[in-house]
């Protein structure tokens, strides 16, 4: 039985964008308004993590943060650091609280091992202590040889192999199977549940941001996550609306808060000389603006796609294709399946295109069209694995939650 409410402590690594975070800030929310006694830690590497509400239930630690300087190359924020050394304190940090903590599971986001390795002692210890070690995988990672590559280089093989009790997939395996053709083995697949996506919900405290005007007239809105990433799709959009003037539907433009200070300014001033574009920088809540909307126009981030998803909006997705074929995976598989049209960056001066995709979006069909069954099933996925980890205790048997799922063995399906 289990002798005290549950702790769950979660690891978000946060080297590049806000997937990670806000990933675990929606799993997070989830359990604590399932199972109100359970205390959740999450450890961020985000620097915008304080801009975000939490339950009080759910608090969080940021450890110093780091620059993505290519798919697998890091610097320290701190110019007065080495990489080393950062990494040095950030696992130090981890593996106190994992000791302090002492947390009845570990949900561990995408890497097996965390930015170079820095969770490594961290799982080592905590499964000493019959903490419950879980994999969460979001539904597309890269190209299968390209990620095999990757955990072979990186050790994360041996961790998924021999540390982690379960692997979450936050997906369906009709749109992909990320351990296919990795090399994995069959005892890791017998721990795999295919959860289901993630659903996000209009939160009662989402208040618009001051800068975006609404009014009366549709919009659609414009979303580039983090921000990173999307100068190209922003200036595009941008282009369309200064090339053709009768588009007539408005533009809502969130850049993300890691857009470069000089694209944000040159879009900011561009902005300000249209009278159907509004644009802010950041809103932490961005599900209201996903509500409203007419209809989306995005990169093909995991986030992004479950706000399509879950707000049924007929979608643009424009994916990067660098330095992971992620994005364009995930939305050549959403077109194929008609949940959303996809637009290569290839066709990124012809503005034309994109004006002719903003002006079609409020008569796109809608991802429900697609009739896929659990599709947003994730949330209720998870409540049900923790209840199942919650009432076997902390050193009860380690059983499998459920087989690798096929199309007809997803979890929550008969």
């Amino acid at each position: 039985m289990q002798s005290r409410s549950p702790r769950i402590l979660i690891y978000s690594h946060d080297t590049f964008g806000l997937g990670h975070l806000r990933r675990s800030r929606v799993i997070a929310q989830a359990l604590v308004a399932h199972r109100p006694d359970t205390s959740i830690l999450i450890i961020a590497g985000s620097p915008v993590v304080g801009s975000f509400s939490f339950p009080p239930q759910v608090d969080f630690i940021r450890v110093p943060g780091v620059v993505k300087l290519g798919a697998e190359s890091y610097a320290p924020s701190n110019p007065g650091l080495s990489i080393e050394d950062l990494t040095e304190i950030r696992s130090a940090i981890i593996k106190k609280t994992a000791e302090i903590f002492d947390p009845d599971i570990f949900l561990v986001d995408k890497e097996p091992l965390g930015m170079r390795g820095e969770v490594e002692e961290s799982l080592t210890f905590l499964k000493s202590t019959g903490c419950r070690l879980v994999l969460g995988l979001r539904d597309i990672m890269d190209e299968p040889s390209r990620l095999a590559d990757e955990w072979t280089r990186k050790g994360a093989f041996a961790a998924v192999e021999n540390l982690y009790d379960d692997v979450w997939i936050y997906g369906l395996p009709d749109i992909c199977d990320p351990l296919e053709g990795i090399g994995i083995s069959q005892r890791v697949r017998d721990r795999a549940v295919f959860t289901g996506y993630l659903p996000r919900a209009d939160e009662p405290s989402g208040a618009l941001p001051d800068q975006i005007r609404i009014g009366e007239r549709p919009f659609v809105l414009v979303t580039t996550g983090g921000g990173g990433d999307g100068a190209r799709l922003v200036d595009w959009v941008l282009r369309a609306y200064e090339s053709d003037p009768s588009i007539g539907v408005r533009a809502k433009i969130v850049l993300g808060p890691f857009m470069e200070t000089g694209f944000a300014s040159d879009f900011q001033a561009r902005a300000r000389k249209l009278d159907s574009v509004d644009l802010i920088t950041f809103a932490a809540s961005i599900e209201p603006l996903f509500e409203r909307a007419e209809g989306i126009v995005a990169m093909g981030g995991y986030n992004t796609f479950c706000e399509i998803l879950s707000f049924d909006k007929p979608a643009v997705i424009v994916p990067r294709r660098h330095p992971r074929l992620e994005q364009f995976i995930r939305a050549s598989r959403a077109e194929d399946l008609g949940l959303a049209r996809m637009l290569l960056d290839d066709e990124v001066e012809n503005a034309a295109i994109m004006a002719g995709a903003i002006r079609s979006l409020p008569g796109q069909n809608r991802p429900q069209a697609a009739a896929i069954d659990k599709l947003l099933g994730g949330v209720e996925t998870i409540r049900r694995l923790v209840d199942d980890i919650v009432a076997d205790g902390r050193r009860g048997a380690v059983r499998s939650l459920g087989r690798r799922q096929d199309p007809r063995h997803v979890a929550g399906r008969p």
